[in-house]
Order: structure tokens, then C-alpha cells, then sequence
């Protein structure tokens, strides 16, 4: 790790004082090794530069390129064809830097056959056929319909060539059939014309329509893995290109220049468009993320884009393992952090976010007169030691296991799963053994709460849906019904892994609340295309022998294991999204390849150290509440303003619903009464779903009628305010918790009652001019007790206390 750390402030202090007349210092070409199989084969080729101060540039068509012996391969322009078999190199030169790729050729006198799923099916991608505007979508267009996305090759072979309410193709004169003249735009279409009859598309199809529109024997290769290059990208100045290739690995070892059939997307048009031919054009300044999907692949490649000759001088970056990684990422984009919070915005804000509650004037006190210069961190570990943490991260939990009660889930079985939950985290059991625990559970609701996670969702593919989504951060929902459009999920994948919960069984127990689930043994899952049974297979992973096991048991054991890649990272990413109010991936539940990590390295290092950590979460949190990252101030600078993703600033957070009525309750001395609680428990002790106020419904407490992590909502509204203005909450504690009668009762004059109200709910004194104009404000009142609660009622409603800061 020091290693590590090391090399990634080697590459920050690269950046200081970049010189406008940077130099290439390095040249890679991509890909790196080239492989053509058959006469037919090909491979564009781009060679990208790097400068010393870290942007790239594509030199591909400056650079010197020669073949080391040209009797094997042809190069024309920047692409390679195939002559004879056997092996050479590419070698490549450029303000003298050099580069090289190695080529092979195989079977350079074969003929490869047309294939409907390899040749066909592209080009129907690639051209918009089958999207769900056009022909993909669920009752297709002016009469004829395909699969959306392609999700079904055979079914699609027979509406092309067997359908018989208008006939497609014509085998007698192959360039007459309607498929190509209508994409030719030789007769009028719908979507337009397509391509032109020079384009390798229309060769593609007319090829297979004159080879007697053949249909694959067997099962064809498939894509095993989609590259995109170059991975990664900094492109400085406006109009500046860069020219993107991707290449398709295919199940029986071969490989193909897939460039001309690749759909490219860009995540930022405003920053990296990206034309249908794979060439970003740099625009403002930003980042994105360029996207190629071929088959049921989608990968990308992250573009950085930066203003011409941006005068920036780097600062050092002290800090731990998420500072250097942080800042890593601020100095590719020559954005500056912020500086450090106060002591009295860090005390607020950790006490806040670790405990959910606000620190007490004797809390602030000995805070601000302590001296030692590792009090904050001395702090996040009392903090931390506190049963508020433990009840946060149950309320957390709980909503995303959606614990209520309900038809199927009395009263009694929710309570007991919600005080399950509590113990787990509150007696720090590692993450991953409550995971297993919970998974594969077995028993009565009553006995084994646990169990009641599958009591909760009882219908099969939706259960697969939320541990995908909860503990993977994957929404596989799409799957269900054609393959992912933005994601590498097909309807395989989907009905495969749903396949761990189908043997599911559940009978009454003794107590007629109660219900016992039991593994029973039998039950599949069957795939809505063909109706063939799935094995159960673990998402992105391997078919696992599960003959005469419990499924579940199986499943859990991989989702929490290091074989897994998601499941560390998914927490960790939540966690994070906590304290900064923002994740690495964000929705954090919504992980996907078209929705990457803004900063890659983090996302994977926070994964890693939670694995490290043995997947105590605490020690993630010393880490994260430790930071530079998280101690920024929130207030911005001119070069990071536009930024709203790499932690170069604190974001301003809505306190959440739970912890500000908690808040409030604390610093006006009162209590609240929740079914099942005893007067003056916390509102995030509450343990059902189902129970709420109107103040936590309007200031969006979870519903937990989902899993998704949008449930519970820190967005401001209209409502929220005429509430806190006008409603009984706020100004009913202020009068009957009687603390401004308290405080004037132990002989406080006004201005010390205000610095006593300041320091309750904004954890700091108030200014000179804030004590001065809210001292004469009580002074012109007839009853000064009346005009310090409208100075309390004034604070509570103002936006530095309803908001994490």
C-alpha cells in the first residue's frame, strides 16, 4: 500500500507547474497486440501520446509507422489486413518516443462464412433496428418487429425471412429484397435512410441474402469481452479529437475489429460528443464517460476534457490513502480543494453524521478549548463508541431491507427482525457474516428473524431483484424482459441468478403470526424465451454445483466472498454517500457501466479496505471522517464551483428526517412518543416502517416500500418550510420545552441566553452583528422571554440548522 500511495504522489507533484510547451514523454498503441483470422479480418489501430503534465493526445496521424515484416500483414493507412500466417510486429515512432504491437495471423487464405447472430444481428444494432423506437419496441413499427436489442437471434431470423404479413427478402434478386432497399432509403422508410450500397452494411446483408439467408448451426460464439481503447483519455482544448476502436473477444478464441458495428455513447455531450464513428471532439471543459456497446457488451472509457493552456500550479496533498487518491483526480482536472472546515463546522457536522445528533454546549466547550492537534480525530473515535452509531446504521439498514409491518409480516416478527438488525450492528458483527446470515436464513419468523427477509418479498425474481440491488448496487430490473440497454446484464444473467431463490418454501407456524421458511428443495426457474430451465448462476460469475444444497446458501456464501468484486465496493460506495451526501457511484444503487465510479481508484480502493478491514465498517468511517476530503469546507473557489462529483468542496446536506426531528427534540428538551417506544425514544429507533408523524413524512422519511435508496429523501420543499414556519412542531417544543425560561432562570442575561441558543443548534457563537441586531430585537420586545423563543423559533427555522454543513 505505501508502494502505492507513494506512486500516486509521484504522479500528483508530476502536475505542478505544468510548462504551456509540455512534451510527449511516452507512446502506447492500442490494441497492443493484434490478431486477424481469415481473409476477411481487419484491425484499425490508433497510437496515443502522453505528455509529462498528463494529457493525451492522438497522434496516430503524425506518428511513423512500418510494418517488421510486411509479407504477413498489409498496412493501409492505420489499418492491418492479413496476407499469409504467421507472426510480426508493428513498430511506431513519434518525437522520439517508440511503441510497438505484435501480429499474428491465422488462416489467412479462409474464407470466413456469413453468420446471421455475428453479421446480421450488428448491423441491425448498429443501424437503430431494434432500439425501442423503432422495430424493438414491443409491437414493432409499420408491421414488423424485432427483439429488443437483439435479446432473441432466432426469433428475430424468423421474422426476417418466415413472417408471412410482409415478406422482407427476396432470394431471387437479393438487392431487391425490401430489408435493404428500405435501409438503403431506396424506397421510403420510417427511420430514413441508413447507409448507402457501399458501406460494408449493405455488403453484410447482401451477402447473406445471396448466400440463401443462412441461419447458424448450433450455437454460434459469443462475446466474451468488449475492449474499448484507449481506456482513458485527457484532452486539452476545444476541437481537439480523439478517435476511439473497439474490439470483440469471441468464446472460441478469436477476435474482431468491431469499431464499424460499436453503437457509441457519451454520458457528457457537452463536454466529449462522440460520433457514430467513435471520434470525441473535446467541447467545454468537463468529464465523461464514452461508451461502446456491441452484442450484450457495453464498456467505456473515461475522457477528461480541459481548456487550452490552463494556467494551474498544483498543491501538495497531505492526508491519507482517500486524500492522495482525491487528489490525484483534482489535479487531472486542475481543479483546486477547498480549504479545512473550523473546528466548530467539523464538530457539527461528524457529531451530525456519526451519531445523528447535535453536540452538547458541553461538548462544544471542551472540543474548542482542547489544544491536542489529534482532537478531531479523537473525536470520531468517541463518536463512534456510541450507541447512536449503532441505531443510525439499524435505521439505515432497515430501510433498505424495508422492515415493516404488513399483511404478510405482523407486528411482532417486524419488531423482532428490526431488533435483529440493531444487535447485529450494535455488537459490530462483520458485514459480510450478517449478510450470509440473513440470506440464508431458514426457520420461524419469530425464532429466526432473520428469516423474515424473505417474508417481506415473497415472489421470486423480485427477491433476486432487490439482493442484486441492495448488496451489489445492481438494478437488474431491465433484464427481466430484453437484455440491458446500458449495462452488461442479459435476460440470461437475470433468470439465472433468480434461480437461487426458487426453492423457497414457507409454511404456517404454531402461532398463526408466525411463518417458517424452509429450504424445500425443488422449484426452477424457466426462461420466457424457449421456457428452458436455468441453472443458478452467480451474476458475472460462475454456474456453481448446488445439487442437494440449500441455493441460498450458496449464493450468499459468493456474494460475500472476495470472488465477488461488487459486493465490498456496494458498501463501501454507501457508506461514503453518507458523508459526503454524494457516492462514488451515484444513485449508489444504480451501478452500472454506463453510470461509472467518478473516481475509479477510490471506488476500488474503499472496496479493498473494507475486505482489509474484515468488513468492520468503523474502521471505514475513522478513515473517511479522518480525511482532508472530508473536512473541506464547504464554501467553493473559483476553479472547483462548476464541480459537483469529486469531493473538491463539502457539499450542504439536508439533515434527514429522523435525526432533525431527534435534533429538535434535543435542543428544546422534549420528548416524542412512537408506537412501541417509550416516551422520549429517538425518531430513528423507531422500528417500523409503517410508523411516522406528519414532520417525517413531509421531511421524507422511507416509506420502505422498496429498496431503492431514493426512498428516503433529503430534498427541501415548499411543504418543509410552510411546516416549520407555521406548524405545531417547531414552535410547540420552543414553548414547551421551556429552555430560554431555564436558561434566564439561572440569571443569564439575553445576549448570553442567544450565545447559549447559537451554540444548542449551530454548534458556534454568533457574530458580533448577529448578537447586536438579535439583542436589540429581544430589548424592543414587551416580555423578553417571548422575544428570545422567537429568536430560538428563528433559529431552528433557519437554513444553518435544518442543513449538515
Amino acid at each position: 500500500m505505501k508502494v502505492r500511495l507513494s506512486l500516486v504522489a509521484a504522479i500528483v507533484l508530476s502536475f505542478a507547474g505544468a510548462a504551456l510547451g509540455a512534451t510527449i514523454t511516452r507512446i502506447d498503441v492500442y490494441p497492443p497486440d493484434i490478431d486477424l483470422n481469415t481473409n476477411r479480418d481487419y484491425q484499425k489501430f490508433i497510437v496515443l501520446g502522453t505528455r509529462d503534465d498528463g494529457v493525451t493526445v492522438d497522434v496516430t496521424a503524425e506518428a511513423a509507422v512500418k510494418l517488421l515484416d510486411d509479407q504477413y500483414a498489409r498496412l493501409e493507412g492505420h489499418t492491418l489486413y492479413p496476407v499469409a500466417d504467421g507472426e510480426t510486429k508493428l513498430e511506431i515512432e513519434c518525437q522520439g518516443q517508440k511503441a510497438a504491437a505484435s501480429v499474428a495471423v491465422r488462416d489467412a487464405s479462409a474464407d470466413r462464412a456469413i453468420s446471421f447472430h455475428l453479421d446480421v444481428m450488428p448491423v441491425f444494432m448498429r443501424s437503430g433496428c431494434n432500439v425501442g423506437s423503432c422495430h424493438g419496441s414491443a409491437r414493432g413499427k409499420d408491421g414488423f418487429r424485432l427483439s429488443l436489442f437483439g435479446f432473441d437471434p432466432k426469433g428475430d431470423y424468423y421474422r426476417v425471412t418466415r413472417e408471412e404479413s410482409v415478406r422482407r427478402i427476396n432470394l431471387a434478386v437479393p438487392e431487391a429484397s425490401l430489408l435493404i432497399e428500405k435501409m438503403t432509403g431506396a424506397v421510403p422508410h420510417t427511420g430514413g435512410k441508413l447507409f448507402d450500397t457501399d458501406s460494408q452494411y449493405y455488403a453484410t446483408l447482401l451477402r447473406w441474402l445471396e448466400a440463401g439467408v443462412p441461419l447458424d448451426e448450433g450455437e454460434p460464439p459469443h462475446v466474451t469481452e468488449l475492449d474499448i481503447y484507449p481506456p482513458k483519455a485527457v484532452i486539452e482544448g476545444e476541437g481537439t479529437t480523439q478517435q476511439f476502436v473497439a474490439r470483440a473477444h469471441y468464446s472460441d478464441g478469436t477476435d474482431r475489429d468491431v469499431t464499424d458495428l460499436t453503437v457509441f455513447l457519451t454520458s457528457n455531450d457537452n463536454s466529449a460528443p462522440i460520433d457514430k464513428n467513435g471520434m470525441v471532439t473535446a467541447a467545454a471543459r468537463g468529464e465523461a464517460f464514452v461508451m461502446g456497446r456491441f452484442e450484450t457488451k457495453t464498456v467505456g472509457s473515461q475522457v477528461l476534457v480541459l481548456p487550452k493552456d490552463l494556467n494551474y500550479t498544483s498543491p501538495e496533498v497531505p492526508g491519507n490513502y482517500i486524500d492522495q487518491l482525491v487528489g490525484a483526480k483534482l489535479m487531472k482536472l486542475r481543479i483546486l480543494p477547498s480549504g479545512i472546515c473550523s473546528d466548530e463546522e467539523f464538530l457539527r457536522r461528524a457529531t451530525l453524521d456519526i451519531t445523528g445528533t447535535l453536540p452538547t454546549e458541553e461538548e462544544y466547550h471542551a472540543f474548542m478549548s482542547e489544544t491536542d492537534p489529534q482532537k478531531r480525530s479523537k473525536l470520531v473515535d468517541r463518536l463512534l463508541d456510541r450507541k447512536e452509531f449503532s441505531e443510525i446504521w439499524a435505521m439505515k439498514w432497515s430501510e433498505l431491507l424495508m422492515v415493516k409491518s404488513s399483511n404478510q409480516v405482523s407486528y411482532k416478527s417486524m419488531f423482532l427482525y428490526s431488533n435483529w438488525l440493531t444487535d447485529k450492528i450494535a455488537n459490530n458483527v462483520p458485514l459480510d457474516e450478517m449478510v450470509r446470515q440473513l440470506l440464508s436464513a431458514s426457520g420461524g419468523t419469530f425464532k429466526s428473524p432473520a428469516t423474515n427477509f424473505y417474508q417481506i418479498e415473497r415472489d421470486t425474481l423480485k427477491t433476486a431483484e432487490n439482493v442484486a440491488q441492495v448488496f451489489m448496487g445492481f438494478r437488474t430490473q431491465c433484464a427481466q424482459c430484453h437484455n440491458h440497454p446500458f449495462d452488461r446484464w442479459t435476460m440470461n444473467d437475470y433468470y439465472s441468478f433468480a434461480a437461487f431463490f426458487s426453492q423457497i418454501g414457507r409454511k404456517a407456524g404454531e402461532d398463526y403470526r408466525e411463518t417458517i421458511v424452509f429450504n424445500r428443495g425443488s422449484g426452477d426457474v424457466r426462461h420466457p424465451v424457449g421456457n428452458r430451465v436455468m441453472a443458478p448462476k452467480f451474476l458475472g460469475g460462475d454456474t456453481p454445483d448446488v445439487a442437494g444444497k440449500d441455493r441460498r446458501a450458496a449464493m450468499a456464501e459468493w456474494l460475500t466472498s472476495p470472488e465477488n468484486p461488487y459486493f465490498a465496493t456496494n458498501v463501501a460506495n454507501r457508506v461514503w454517500a453518507t458523508f459526503f451526501g454524494i457516492g462514488i457511484v451515484e444513485p449508489v444503487d444504480d451501478v452500472r457501466v454506463s453510470n461509472p465510479p467518478s473516481n475509479p481508484e477510490l471506488f476500488e480502493e474503499l472496496g479493498r479496505k473494507l475486505v482489509e478491514y474484515k468488513y468492520d465498517f468503523k474502521q471505514l468511517v475513522r478513515d473517511i471522517c479522518n480525511s482532508q476530503a472530508y473536512q473541506r469546507s464547504f464554501q467553493r473557489n473559483e476553479s472547483n464551483e462548476g464541480d459537483s462529483r469529486n469531493f473538491a468542496f463539502a457539499n450542504v446536506r439536508r439533515i434527514p428526517a429522523e435525526q432533525l426531528l431527534d435534533c429538535i427534540g434535543r435542543v428544546t428538551d422534549t420528548k416524542e412518543k412512537f408506537r412501541g417506544l417509550p416516551l422520549g425514544a429517538r425518531a430513528v429507533q423507531i422500528a417500523d416502517g409503517n410508523t411516522s408523524t406528519y414532520f417525517l413524512t413531509t421531511f421524507g422519511r422511507s416509506k420502505r416500500e422498496t429498496v431503492c435508496a431514493c426512498e428516503a429523501t433529503t430534498d427541501p420543499s415548499l411543504s418543509q418550510a410552510l411546516h416549520t414556519l407555521n406548524g405545531a412542531t417547531v414552535h410547540g417544543k420552543v414553548t414547551q420545552g421551556g429552555v430560554v425560561k431555564k436558561l434566564l432562570d439561572q440569571g443569564l442575561t439575553p445576549e448570553k441566553v442567544i450565545e447559549s441558543l447559537y451554540i444548542r443548534c449551530l454548534a458556534r457563537n454568533p457574530t458580533a452583528s448577529e448578537l447586536e441586531r438579535l439583542t436589540s430585537v429581544v430589548a424592543e420586545s414587551e416580555n423578553p422571554q417571548a422575544g428570545l423563543e422567537d429568536v430560538f423559533w428563528a433559529v431552528l427555522n433557519s437554513r444553518e440548522f435544518l442543513f449538515n454543513h
